[in-house]
């Protein structure tokens, strides 16, 4: 009994004499580096931990650029400072962000903590490098092209949409996080893997779950871990994987063809040991961006009841005009002008990728400053999405900024610097647009269908993952009492 306790003691006091060993080397490698290049001002922070706790305090806060606006008070809007033990160049500036990512491959490369590496995999498009990251790029942009949206993802997304939210009951209480992780998850698995089993979408939720907690964790893998638990995950998620390509090489092109996955295998655009880490990616991206945003949709328009009210009239208004059996069309997704400026808004207050992990793959020039190569480079997205000088009430939900005709310009999140919800360059979100349609037919079935109460005070969290941190709790109260629209008949 006596040794296990003196075990339990030695083991975090080891680790914890390794990590404080790695930070006085890389403090020493980083004192010499910022002598020999001209790195942005900025400051040390703390002796060994650096900024590595003011970081985490503002990204954990309803408020992730507070450090960093910060420090950009004091040094300008590109400025440097010091990260889990590692010089950092962080930037708030628009034109340096798009620069950077523009230079994706060639001047910087991705970076993630070894964590995430091992989570999503060796062959996934969010950490491969080069000729390997287009390839897969490009596979994922094909199939997520905006014609399949029309064809292959609008009815499915709303059978999912209307099986999950028809389920509950007048004045039912639920907490509204869980629900739109439920959504997003039945969704990707749906989309990607062609399942449709609620048994099953429910196991995944639950891996998927655990994988998402472990992606920014400390890589030990020991039991009851985050990291060891997160990579059980992985395993169940990947033989989940395996088995639906098993059943399409017994089948061919039939059933097991549904989904992303069953046409990657028909088209044979990947070897098979690759297309795990490539679905792996697309689920993580795809359920992390789709259920956090739909939350937080309904979060702020809770709490601006013009806004709820002015959504409310336009899916009303399409909702009348649908055909018989209820289901939309894609001109109705077109006419959903507000609904757009508040997935827009959304996204700008509280979008998931608030900062990119870069490196530079050489010594960088930009203006006066020269980056070391290997220099830990940070875009800080959300910092130019809440800046007062670029939004008039910056952090004040108004999705009808977006309406404005001076703001149309930087509402092309495809090239514009100062509105970058899905990265840029060559590693910008494949999925974009899909994500966009689900969050506007999770908004329009959910509104049409709901009233609701908020029953708990709440706060947006930014670390380990964006969240709500009391899971949104509300009262669900029917709006009309009828017989829900059928779906036996669809697909």
């Amino acid at each position: 009994m006596g040794e296990i306790y003196s075990a339990k003691f030695m083991i975090p006091s080891i680790l914890f004499i390794v990590f404080l060993v790695h930070l006085l080397v890389c403090r020493k490698k980083n004192k010499e580096q910022k002598t020999r290049y001209r790195l942005p001002p900025g400051s040390r922070g703390w002796p060994l931990i650096g900024d590595s706790f003011n970081w985490y305090n503002a990204v954990a806060g309803s408020h992730p650029p507070q450090f960093v606006q910060q420090q950009v008070n004091r040094f300008g809007k590109i400025f440097s400072c010091s990260l889990f033990g590692k010089w950092a160049v962080v930037s708030a500036d628009p034109t340096f962000n798009r620069f950077i990512m523009q230079n994706e491959g060639k001047l910087f490369q991705s970076s993630y903590p070894k964590s995430f590496r091992d989570l999503v995999g060796k062959n996934g498009v969010i950490t491969v490098q080069g000729e390997q990251q287009r390839k897969l790029h490009g596979i994922a942009s094909n199939m997520m092209r905006l014609e399949k949206l029309k064809f292959h993802f609008l009815d499915d997304i709303q059978l999912v949409m209307l099986q999950t939210l028809n389920k509950f009951d007048n004045n039912q209480v639920i907490l509204l996080q869980d629900v739109c992780r439920k959504v997003a998850i039945n969704l990707m698995v749906n989309q990607l893997l062609g399942v449709s089993s609620e048994t099953e979408i429910n196991e995944m939720a639950g891996f998927f779950s655990d994988f998402v907690d472990g992606c920014l964790s400390l890589p030990i893998n020991l039991p009851g871990l985050a990291y060891h638990t997160a990579m059980k995950a992985r395993e169940k998620i990947i033989r989940k994987i395996s088995k639906t390509i098993e059943k399409h090489g017994q089948e061919g092109q039939s059933e097991a063809s549904n989904g992303v996955l069953g046409r990657l295998l028909d088209e044979k655009s990947l070897p098979d040991d690759a297309v795990a880490d490539f679905i792996i990616n697309l689920l993580f991206a795809g359920n992390e961006t789709t259920a956090k945003t739909m939350l937080f949709a309904v979060y702020f328009l809770t709490q601006c009841p013009k806004a709820l009210q002015q959504l409310l009239d336009e899916q009303d208004r399409i909702r009348s005009n649908c055909n018989g059996d209820g289901m939309l069309r894609w001109q109705d997704y077109k006419e959903m002008s507000f609904t757009q400026c508040v997935i827009d808004e959304t996204l700008r207050l509280g979008g998931i990728a608030i900062w990119l992990m870069r490196e530079a793959k050489e010594d960088v020039v930009y203006q006066d400053f020269v980056i070391p190569k290997g220099c830990f480079v940070v875009p800080f997205l959300s910092a130019v999405h809440l800046d007062e000088n670029l939004y008039k009430g910056a952090n004040s939900f108004n999705p009808w900024r977006w309406m404005d005709p001076e703001n149309q310009e930087k509402r092309n999140w495809r090239s514009s610097p100062f509105y970058c919800p899905f990265g840029g360059g060559a590693r910008s979100c494949p999925g974009a647009e899909l994500s966009r349609l689900q969050i506007a037919l999770f908004l329009h079935y959910f509104v049409t269908t709901y009233t609701w109460t908020q029953l708990k005070e709440d706060r947006m969290s930014f670390f380990p993952s964006a969240r709500l941190v009391n899971g949104f709790q509300i009262r669900l109260t029917k709006r009309h009492p009828t017989t829900p629209v059928s779906t036996q008949n669809w697909k």
